[in-house]
Order: C-alpha cells, then structure tokens, then sequence
C-alpha cells in the first residue's frame, strides 16, 4: 500500500519538533504514512543560530529556554541532551529608569510585588506610586470580560508609575511588543483568573507562588541552554531525522485542495501531494499559501514587530564600571534606544573566553521600529553611546555581531484567541486536515513551539487515523 504523505511547512523550532515526534509516531507503531518537511530557507532552525568567533559564543537568536515550562526539558531528555545542559549564571538584575540602574526587587513576580518589604524599599516607584501600588490589596476586582489590554489592566490594578518603571520593561520585552495593545487574555490570562478568585494580584500571587526555600548557596538559573549553544538542539532534532523527508530551498507557493489531497505546489516546481498539511510558517504567510480562502485574510491585518540584537567583545580592560548582575531591562522613561542589556559573559560565562567581556542589546521597541533597518556602524554606535551612560566604556570592540530579525515577532493584539479559535474552526470545515502551529498563534517561546507542534502531530493523526 502506498504511503500517504503529510507535509510540514517550515523548519524553525515548531516545524523540527512536530517532525521529531510525527517520526517517532509513524516508526513506534508503524504508521502508513510518509514525512516531508519543507523549509524556503537554506537552513533549519529559524531564529535559533549559535555562532561561534575568536573562542565566544554568539546567539543571534534567542539565547535560552526556560526551565520552568515542561515541554522544552521533555524533548531536551527524549534527544539525549540532558548531560549537555548547563544554567544560566544567577545575579542582581536591573531596571534602567530615567537612565538610572536601579536593583530589581526582591520578592517580585513580573515586576509585582508578591513581598511589601522589598518593594517599599525600592527605589524603583516613588511613595505616592507605591501608595497607589498598594491599592491593589483593596481594590474592587474587575468586571468578567472575554478580553482587554495587559496594559489597560496592569494600570487599573496598580496605576501608571509601576507599570512603566517595573511591569512593562519586563512584560513588553517577552514579545516585543506594547502593552497597551497586548491581549490579556492571550499573554497572562494567570493575571486575570487570579484577579477574580482573589480580588487582587498581589493576594493571589502570594496565595499560589510559595516563598523559594533558604538556601546557603545561589539558587539554579531559571534558564537553560547547552555547552555548545542553543543549536545544539537545532543539529541533534536535525540528526533525528531521515534525510529524505528534508527539503531546503523550496519555498511553498500555493497549496490547492483536490478532492482529499493537497497540492503542495513548491518555487523549484515540485508538487507535493499530501494528505494533511501543517504550516508552522508566521502567520502572514498563509494568506498567499491558502489565497483561495478568505477566511485566512484577517491574518493581513495583525502586525508582527521587528528587533535587532547587537553583540559586542571586549577586553576585560575596556569596561572602566563593572556592574555586578547579569543584566538590565529599559523603561520607556528613559533617553536610550536600546531595550535591554545582557552581561553574557556573567549570565553564561562559558560563552566567553577568560578575561573578555560579551554584551549583548536589543535594539526595536513598538515606537522605534526603524533603527532596525540602520547600517552595522550605526547601531553599534547607538549600543556603544548608551552603554557609556552607565557602564563608561572607553575602548571600541574588538568585534561586533548583528543580527536583524524582521516582522518575526507576532503581536498578540486584543482579541487574538477568538481571532486564532475563529480561523482553526474555519479551517475544520473548508481545509480539512490542514493545521496550524507557531509562534503566531498560542505561545512565543521555545517550549510553547515545541508543546504546539507535538499537539498538532496528534491533531493529524487524528484526523488521518478517522478518515
């Protein structure tokens, strides 16, 4: 009997991972079916590249996965990387506030203070801000909504000055974006469910996040990465799989449906025919790919942002202030362009040779989305220009690695899971066995791909196994 094929358009983290186990699925119980996967690019992997110069370590994507999240250390342990694992350095983290560095506090949940004391010893928010902070202790619980601004909420609960010294630098930064679009309900629904079980977020939080235990030494870094890089994941799910079911340079140019099959209809003038399909390209794409349904062009009309990451080497000498911690996010009450700091050398300090120094910024926020599209001198000069106003470094770099990331970052808008729940049940009915999967619909970070592609791995087989 012949196989049926089920294609897998793209192979950034979500594309690899539902590959891993829709392999795993069809060789553990003998599955009639074949995989191809599909990438435009030379490469697979996506946003995550490790590169290597002069005995550094690189990312120019993300730098790490987050430990706490399931999903991410289950694939890590079933590709027999766990021994390759290392924990991102632990220190004093900071805000940068009307250009002043200020500690993070202690005993705060995403800039919410679960502990009072450390918080009203801050310097972070002034007395009549923390007046108004505390509000939240007393105040009225919201009225049910399906969905509204993380922005607009975080205000309500505990007013403006928390929000932009503390919440948003932290919160924004995840998904590049602006709070006061941001749907609630699609980044932080937790913040919500706890405002109506316990009328405030700081009871509620307390209420469900138990004080870390005292310990003598540094707790474990909430992150992970591996001793080579983060591709490292990239190169063992890549090994994984069999080299026939991978395709490179072939972008997908349309895909038509023909009785029960899809026409994967590639820019090399391949056609693919297959049984189920799963896209786990960015959202914009789909409405070229699908042009015939309309239905898929309300993805048009929701934004994706761009960034930029500036990583600069230094000799140890070159920095005339130290600062001791790994790092410092930006408010928006601040004169600097760029977003945020990594010390990397302290936060992974196996990424870099002894008696260097690597930093790393984040250039794009929501109102200065152009200076992405500045030329290699120029955002090393703006990196270089507000590193001076806190960490005075006298010397140029020994070497600079830019990386631009452009419309990559989906903006999770209000109302964007019915948006998603809306298209997923158009498709039930007009694209049958067709699925969506990525960091455009339930989830930006490593994990939250990797759990959507196992997911729709086990839609389509579903659907397959029923047909």
């Amino acid at each position: 009997m012949d196989k049926q094929t089920i294609v897998i358009i793209g192979g950034g983290i979500t594309g690899l991972s539902a590959a891993f186990y829709l392999q795993k699925e069809i060789k553990d119980k003998n599955l009639p079916y074949q995989l191809k996967l599909v990438e435009a690019s030379d490469r697979l992997g996506g946003k995550i590249i490790t590169y290597k110069r002069d005995g550094f370590t690189i990312e120019r994507g993300p730098d790490s996965i987050i430990a706490r999240k399931k999903p991410g250390m289950k694939l890590v342990e079933e590709l027999g990387l766990a021994d390759q694992i290392i924990r991102n350095g632990t220190g004093q983290s900071y805000i940068l506030v009307e250009d002043k560095l200020h500690k993070m506090p202690k005993g705060a949940f995403m800039g919410i203070p679960k502990q009072i004391g450390p918080f009203l010893g801050s310097s972070l928010v002034s007395p009549v801000g923390k007046i108004r902070t505390l509000f939240d202790l007393v105040k009225a619980k919201g009225d049910e909504q399906t969905d509204q601004s993380l922005g607009g909420f975080m205000r309500r609960r505990f007013g403006n000055q928390l929000v932009e010294n503390e919440i948003e630098p932290l919160l924004s930064g995840i998904y590049s974006g602006d709070i006061d679009e941001m749907s609630l309900m699609a980044t932080f629904p937790n913040f919500y469910q706890l405002e109506q079980k316990y009328g405030s977020l700081i009871k509620g939080l307390r209420a469900t996040i138990p004080n870390p235990p005292k310990t003598t030494g540094k707790a474990p870094g909430a992150f992970f990465s591996f001793k080579n890089g983060l591709e490292t994941l990239v190169d063992k799910l890549v090994e994984k799989l069999d080299r026939e079911s991978i395709i490179l340079e072939a972008p997908v140019d349309h895909i038509e449906k023909k009785d029960t099959t899809y026409h994967v209809l590639l820019g090399n003038g391949e056609v693919i025919k297959a049984a189920a399909v799963l896209a786990t390209t960015p959202h914009a794409t789909l409405p070229e790919m699908f042009s015939q349904y309309d239905f898929l062009k309300v993805f048009k009309d929701v934004p994706s942002s761009s960034v930029a990451n500036v990583a600069l080497a230094f000799d140890q000498s070159a920095i005339k202030q130290d600062i001791d911690g790994t790092g410092f996010v930006v408010s928006r009450n601040s004169d600097h362009r760029i977003t945020a700091c990594t010390w990397t050398h302290k936060k992974w300090p196996s990424t870099t040779p002894e008696g260097k120094v690597l930093i790393r910024c984040y250039v794009g926020r929501p109102s200065d989305q152009e200076v992405v599209d500045l030329s290699d001198e120029e955002l090393t000069e703006i990196v270089l220009k507000d590193l001076n106003k806190t960490m005075n470094i006298t010397a140029k770099p020994d070497f600079a690695v830019i990386s631009r990331w452009k419309n990559v970052m989906p903006q999770y808008t209000v109302g964007h899971i019915e948006r998603i729940a809306q298209v997923r049940s158009a498709a039930s009915e007009q694209l049958p066995g067709v699925y969506f999967a990525g960091s455009s619909f339930e989830g930006v970070g490593i994990p939250d791909c990797i759990e959507q592609g196992e997911k729709a791995v086990h839609q389509v087989l579903d659907f397959l196994k029923d047909k």
